[in-house]
């Protein structure tokens, strides 16, 4: 294992200790503890704030959206592992600005026995918390409420974050971030494995000529391991899986993102672009915007997802909303 790091054990922790000392003027701790990470002007009061989180190992996914105009908050576990719901909850009382609390993060059990802990335990401070799940890997289970939350998140952080920034309600917030996810769907691709600081080896195998059709950002099975197959088959095949189920023809608009899993090159990223891009405009959907870049990644796996995502005008402007964070600026 070639990484550059000290001893794997404080691989988080000096993380977010070197990425809150180069961001000094947007984020900061949330009390005393390293794992909870809050706007650097939290609360924004009369403002509904947004929160989130999961393990670390995913930049910029999940803290690395945290800033004006999309989230207030975020709860940080170690690589791969669920932040606790006490951290969950100190994030909720240093974000809330007296409207109340949206929590939008993945399907993933130990992620929503946590929240759902915390959001119970900041009703008892008479803090009202509201949950969006994330469900958007199009192929993860054929029961789409048992599905994987991946990269499409972003697009709900990004829609309900401008929602709440432009003063809406907590039933308008949630609405917002549940109408992004109903009209978005998520693919991906694996050609490599990724390797975890403090277990030292790869989470999985893949041959030299093999890809996994679905694999999921932590490394769970997809739906195929099949021969590597060219930049435009992959970007055909995971089209094809999202129109399955995303309903899109002439006349339709749509962002497109494709996005990197920690260790592909954005000059390949941008070759699945091109096809997807050419794809939908032979069926005369206009591209509203485009995104191409890491954007929800998984340690240093090779490989992208694609996540298409179908707007009306509300939906076209809130995505269109300015946003200062970290890792993500639009003007």
């Amino acid at each position: 294992m070639k990484k550059i790091l000290n001893d794997p054990k404080n691989f988080v922790s000096e993380m977010l200790d070197g990425l809150l000392k180069a961001h000094p003027d947007q984020l900061t701790y949330a009390g005393n503890d390293v794992h909870c990470i809050v706007r650097a002007d939290a609360p924004v009061m009369g403002k509904v704030a947004l929160a989130t989180g999961g393990g670390s190992g995913h930049l910029p996914v999940f803290l690395g959206y945290v800033g004006k105009g999309m989230l207030d908050g975020c709860a940080v576990g170690d690589v791969f592992q669920s932040p606790s719901a006490e951290q969950m909850l100190e994030v909720t009382r240093r974000i809330h600005g007296g409207k109340g609390v949206l929590y939008i993060y993945g399907n993933y059990g130990g992620d929503v026995m946590n929240f759902d802990m915390a959001a119970e335990m900041a009703g008892m401070e008479d803090i009202e918390v509201r949950t969006v799940l994330v469900k958007d890997d199009v192929v993860s289970n054929p029961d789409p409420e048992k599905r994987r939350g991946v990269a499409g998140m972003v697009f709900a952080f990004k829609c309900a974050g401008a929602k709440a920034d432009q003063g809406g309600s907590l039933d308008e917030v949630e609405a917002v971030a549940r109408k992004a996810l109903a009209n978005l769907r998520t693919m991906g691709v694996a050609l490599t494995p990724c390797i975890v600081p403090q277990v030292g080896k790869p989470t999985f195998t893949l041959g030299e000529d093999e890809m996994e059709m679905g694999m999921g950002i932590h490394g769970e099975p997809g739906v195929s391991r099949e021969p590597l197959k060219t930049a435009d088959e992959i970007a055909t095949r995971m089209l094809s899986a999202i129109r399955g189920e995303l309903v899109l023809g002439a006349g339709d608009r749509a962002a497109v993102m494709v996005n990197g899993l920690g260790a592909t090159p954005p000059e390949e990223l941008y070759i699945v672009y091109r096809k997807v891009h050419d794809l939908l405009t032979a069926d005369g959907v206009r591209i509203h915007r485009a995104y191409v870049g890491e954007y929800a990644t998984s340690m240093e796996m090779a490989g992208c997802s694609l996540t298409v995502f179908k707007l009306d005008d509300e939906l076209a402007a809130l995505l269109d909303h300015p946003a200062h964070t970290p890792f993500f600026t639009q003007v």
